[in-house]
């Protein structure tokens, strides 16, 4: 993990490696962002120039490097777009997750390096921690597979630095004694191994990843950390009438998993509940998945792996709410043993449900672990999980989608999503959808209408909510998992949506914000 400071030293002091600034898109061309006028001094005020002649324009997530001069402690200034400058009479000048963003591009830039500064424009605690946030999200690698070490051992050291993350990031301009900034600092901290760590496991291979090893490294976790912990193997899952559960992991030779994690805090009268699906791997079983639809199914826990790291997160922080965490592991595979289509399986909470495809069993295992949540009465129960390609469709493979059975509650999580920066959309529930799940022989079946897919596989989950429990349902299928280039803080692979968001519900509702 990247260590993290914040200073109130000179950008032209410190010594680092690399010093960070921010360069703007100014109507004239590129404009060197406050924050760097100590930087800027030491060129003769004449960075922007310079830039410019580079070929920098402002761009957000452009990266220019230049040489530093004299007058700089530290041999490199890397300048990293912003975006259009703001006009001088706006309150704000950059919001938090533009400058999120920038330090993750830089911090991606600047692999290998031991120590950088970010001289960016941050005036208060509030955009210190976004600078903090985007550093060490950006200071990431998954280097668990890859041959690093021995190619060190045989001299090969620029090949095994350059997937190395940045080592040490200082955070500029804030005031490390001040209590706002000494929370800021820990709550990035804290924040950024939690992604870390749900990434690494999205990340993880499913011959290494799968049902009972996901418990065993989530029972590690509850250990170091004080958690309450909880598992159910198959024979419990089968005597419990976990049906969905039991149902979608009877094809695997690994057999699956229910977890319960919980955080009980010292002082506390709200309980948060989440349910991750965790599918370690998702072959589409008997309604197999055709090539090139089945490669990065090693992501189909990212949720489970969100909520993991969401319920860690909030104990380490201390935070004044309960938090219950439900993992739902299986592993989606075709065998003789497998769940055929046309199977009607009885759920926990006593409902038959037709599987007429078993590549729609996300749904199945959330739905027993939903029923268990419930039975517990949270304050608000949140399932987050690759549900559907249909969301993907809808939405893009950036944006997530929120489906809620209250109205209000679904406009307060997006308001939270874009204060985190995690892009996501309200989404309907359409009542008229729920009848193309009827089924003649079981109480409902697993899939309905084609058109609207996403949205029918919320209104699957919510038949699975106990009665007057304020619910939200998190498809993240599209930004769980990056296949593209990097950008910002983001990587290729798993990302850990969804811990972000989770998190400051889980702060809002400590503040006694909701209800």
């Amino acid at each position: 993990m990247t260590a993290l400071s914040f200073s109130t030293s000179s950008a032209a002091a410190l010594r680092a490696d690399a010093v960070v600034v921010g360069v703007a898109k100014g109507p004239d061309g590129p404009v060197v962002a406050s924050g760097a006028e100590a930087v800027d001094k030491a060129f003769g005020g004449d960075l922007a120039a310079v830039l410019e002649t580079l070929g920098a324009s402002g761009a957000e997530g452009e990266v220019t490097k230049v040489p530093a001069g004299d007058g700089l402690k530290a041999p490199l200034v890397l300048a990293v777009g912003l975006g259009a400058a703001p006009d001088e009479d706006e309150d704000e000048a950059f919001d938090a997750e533009t400058l999120r963003r920038a330090a993750g591009s830089a911090a991606r830039a600047l692999a290998g390096t031991k120590k950088a500064a970010f001289a960016l424009p941050a005036p208060d605690a509030v955009t210190a921690a976004a600078v903090a946030e985007g550093a060490l999200l950006g200071a990431y690698a998954f280097t668990a597979y890859r041959g690093e070490q021995q190619g060190r051992a045989k001299g090969r050291k620029g090949a095994a630095d350059r997937g190395t993350p940045l080592a040490e990031a200082v955070v500029l301009g804030a005031k490390p004694r001040e209590r706002a900034y000494k929370a800021a600092a820990e709550r990035a901290a804290v924040l950024a191994s939690e992604v870390h760590r749900a990434r690494d496991l999205i990340n993880t291979p499913s011959n290494d990843l799968n049902p009972v090893t996901f418990a065993e490294q989530a029972q590690a976790v509850a250990k170091e950390h004080g958690l309450k912990f909880e598992v159910l193997d198959e024979k419990a899952l089968a005597k419990g009438g976990y049906g969905g559960i039991i149902g979608v992991g009877q094809g695997s030779q690994t057999p699956p998993r229910l977890v319960k994690i919980a955080y009980r805090a010292s002082r506390a009268d709200r309980h948060l509940a989440l349910v991750g699906k965790g599918i370690t791997y998702d072959s589409g079983g008997i309604s197999l998945k055709p090539a090139g639809h089945n490669e990065t199914m090693k992501c189909d826990m990212s949720g489970a792996a969100a909520v993991l790291a969401t319920v860690v997160s909030a104990a380490r922080l201390g935070l004044a709410v309960n938090v219950t965490g439900w993992l739902a592991l299986a592993e989606n595979m075709p065998s003789g043993g497998a769940l055929r289509p046309g199977d009607v399986l009885r759920m926990y909470n006593g409902k038959t449900v037709e599987v007429l495809n078993t590549d729609a069993e996300g749904r199945l295992v959330m739905a027993d672990a939903l029923s268990r949540a419930s039975e517990e009465s949270p304050d608000a129960l949140i399932d987050v999980a690759t549900l559907t390609g249909a969301m993907m469709v809808a939405l893009g493979s950036r944006t997530f989608g929120i489906m809620a059975n209250d109205d209000a509650f679904r406009t307060t999580l997006h308001e939270i999503t874009e204060e985190v920066g995690e892009p996501a959309w309200p989404m309907p529930m359409p009542q008229e959808l729920r009848k193309g799940m009827d089924s003649p022989v079981a109480d409902m079946a697993n899939i309905g209408e084609r058109m609207g897919g996403g949205l029918v596989a919320g209104l699957f989950l919510q038949e699975f909510v106990g009665e007057d429990i304020t619910w939200a349902h998190l498809d993240i299928a599209g930004p769980a998992f990056h296949e593209g280039a990097p950008f910002g803080y983001t990587h290729k692979g798993g990302t850990g949506t969804g811990v972000r968001t989770l998190l400051r519900l889980a702060e809002r509702m400590a503040e006694g914000d909701l209800g």
